[in-house]
């Protein structure tokens, strides 16, 4: 019951930064809470918090009850449970005993922990991962776990083997991440085989009578994979619906215009209409696929692909998808989708994995039989608390082994856990507008600035003394 409580809550936020205030118990941890109380006195660290955080006077049925069995027969000892410490406030917990299997591990938020010597490990959010606030200096028992989905546009030095090669764990959108978090946008192959928002192709050959063959709907412009300049160019060889802000020449309903709206049952109508979806990534990652490919396959609309080079490995079926980087210019994209648009047995080719239910890939059907959590379900663990999971196992398999005096297990990321080459623009658009040649460019040279910034904060982190942020911006630009 506790689990699902908060996976309710979790559910809702996991793609953003805004915290979730689950507060929990502190009664839970007696001991801990006195230590808890003492580093508040005494540490200069901060943490956000002006004054210490009181016991809620309503706890969850269920914690009150474990709280309660503990204490009649003993006060939780302090060195009882391995202290996870998230030092991105993402959850909002100032205290939890989360149970993981047989394992337990008390998770917090609250950074005076930090100085407690059950802390075994330290979890960031990658994007609120700064040089400005870092636990140095590290000790040698503290794992660093980075949790991390979003596009490298969020915090691009994590992208560089300097910084990623610091933490011991990883969740990232990488398939070769500990915890691989590639599918995170798509629920289970049952909404990939489910025809409820399929619109008959008789019915959308009728249709093209009012609508384009394509639809774009992107709101957040001028990203580092200038998906823009490509739809931009491809509008003058074919037509293109285009409901977002970014070259909108189609508005949506005014009740549907809010981006939160983009899951609504109304927009998805309004998506499902059309034959094909120009899907394309904000930035160009191996394994970053996001809902703008899972979406157009949930509703039965042709996706048409920009964004992960290994995209591939992920499609349905071999013919569920068309791949911009098969096309040497968007002219033979238009004339494709044009022969396809006029052509029923060509398109029905790419939805007949769809109509008939069936799923060919054996790598995507694994990826989601096999992952340890889900997405939107509140029976099942969410992301964040697999992420919580790992770290927490894989710390008790180390006490265990050192219990037993044998040498821990050491786990480190590699490079190959977040890869992102560095942004291209599109030679071939025109521009459309003075700013956007140096907003183009700028995507390009922030990549560049931030292998600098990557090699100078791994530098500082390598001599494990705090630093101030004009030690490390003097590194940076250091000739």
């Amino acid at each position: 019951m506790v689990r699902i409580q908060r996976r309710k809550l979790l559910a809702s936020c996991l793609c953003v930064t805004a915290t979730i205030f689950l507060l929990v118990t502190l009664q839970v941890v007696v001991e801990l809470g006195k230590f808890e109380r003492k580093g508040f006195q005494s540490s200069g660290l901060q943490d956000g918090h002006t004054k210490m955080e009181e016991a809620p006077t309503h706890l969850n049925a269920f914690l009150k009850k474990e709280a309660l069995t503990f204490n009649r027969k003993r006060k939780w000892e302090l060195d009882s449970y391995p202290i996870m410490l998230w030092w991105s406030p993402l959850t909002g917990e100032t205290g939890r005993l989360g149970h993981c299997g047989a394992d337990a591990c008390f998770f917090t938020i609250n950074r005076t922990y930090l100085h407690h010597h059950m802390t075994k490990a330290l979890l960031f959010y990658g994007t609120d991962f700064n040089i400005d606030s870092l636990p140095l200096p590290r000790k040698a028992h503290h794992d660093w776990a980075l949790f991390h989905e979003e596009s490298p546009k969020n915090n691009y030095k994590l992208f560089h083997k300097p910084v990623i090669t610091l933490f011991n764990y990883t969740a990232t959108f990488s398939r070769h991440s500990h915890l691989p978090l590639t599918t995170q946008y798509l629920e289970g192959i049952e909404v990939l085989k489910s025809l409820r928002y399929l619109v008959p192709l008789q019915s959308k050959n009728k249709l093209r009578k009012s609508l384009a063959p394509l639809v774009y709907v992107q709101s957040d412009c001028d990203p580092p994979s200038d998906r823009d300049s490509y739809v931009h160019e491809l509008m003058t060889y074919i037509e293109v619906d285009s409901y977002g802000e970014c070259l909108r020449n189609k508005d949506l309903p005014q009740q549907l215009k809010n981006p939160a709206s983009m899951d609504a049952d109304g927009f998805y109508r309004i998506i499902a209409q059309y034959k094909f979806i120009l899907a394309f990534e904000n930035a160009v990652c191996d394994d970053y696929i996001t809902e703008k490919f899972w979406r157009p396959l949930k509703l039965g609309v042709v996706p048409v692909y920009y964004g992960s080079p290994s995209i591939r490995d992920w499609l349905p079926s071999n013919k569920s998808a068309i791949l911009v980087s098969e096309f040497p210019h968007p002219r033979e994209l238009a004339s494709y989708i044009r022969q396809l648009d006029s052509d029923d047995r060509l398109y029905e080719a790419y939805v007949e994995w769809k109509l008939k239910g069936e799923i060919s890939n054996q790598r995507l059907l694994t990826a989601l039989r096999e992952r340890k959590w889900g997405v939107q379900d509140i029976n099942q663990d969410n992301y964040i608390d697999a992420f919580e999971c790992m770290v927490c196992t894989n710390v008790w398999d180390n006490v265990r082994l050192q219990e037993k005096g044998l040498p821990p297990k050491r786990w480190k990321a590699e490079d190959t856990h977040l890869s992102c080459p560095e942004p291209t623009v599109f030679a071939f658009s025109p521009l459309r507008r003075p700013s956007l040649n140096s907003l183009r460019k700028m995507w390009i040279s922030s990549f560049e600035q931030s292998k600098r910034e990557a090699q100078a904060l791994r530098w500082l982190v390598d001599r494990n003394q705090n630093f101030s942020s004009q030690e490390f911006w003097a590194l940076v630009f250091k000739d």
